[in-house]
């Protein structure tokens, strides 16, 4: 398997990751040891593990930076209420987006359908029962905040 890889040539990125720690990453995904890994790769458990982190590093970076990417975008947000009936909400995201000047890309089926999907875990039946932020972005997009 690690041939294959190899064999596409040298320097393949697979967004920040290199190659070498895509491949660790992904062999870990399926259950391998970084022993099982080393052997494979033909290496040391002990540098398998160094670009183990090195990758996870890489990830917890891109993950920071998506966060404050995000931040910089975000127009408003809007946290529904317990109690709040599910068609409501879609009405209070576009009042939000109008008062800040975006348009949002959705119409009351998707917007309707992405909280549902998203917050289900604050919702019963067409009520929500534990409070749902909702972020809006200067592209239009929105999305329903991790609790």
């Amino acid at each position: 398997m690690w041939g294959l890889i190899k064999g596409m040539g040298r320097g393949r990125r697979y967004g920040l990751l290199t190659e070498k720690q895509y491949e660790v990453l992904k062999l870990r995904v399926e259950g391998r040891t970084q022993r099982e890994i080393a052997e494979i790769m033909k290496t040391s458990r002990e540098n398998v593990s160094v670009i183990e982190r090195s990758a996870l590093r890489k990830i917890r970076l891109a993950e920071e930076t998506l966060r404050v990417y995000k931040d910089l975008m975000k127009v408003g947000e809007v946290v529904i209420e317990p109690g709040t009936h599910l068609v409501t909400i879609p009405q209070k995201l576009v009042q939000l987006a109008d008062e800040k000047g975006v348009k949002l890309r959705g119409n009351f089926t998707t917007i309707y359908d992405h909280i549902r999907i998203n917050a289900s875990e604050s919702i019963e039946g067409t009520r929500v029962t534990k409070p749902i932020k909702i972020a809006i972005f200067k592209d239009g997009t929105y999305e329903v905040a991790k609790t």
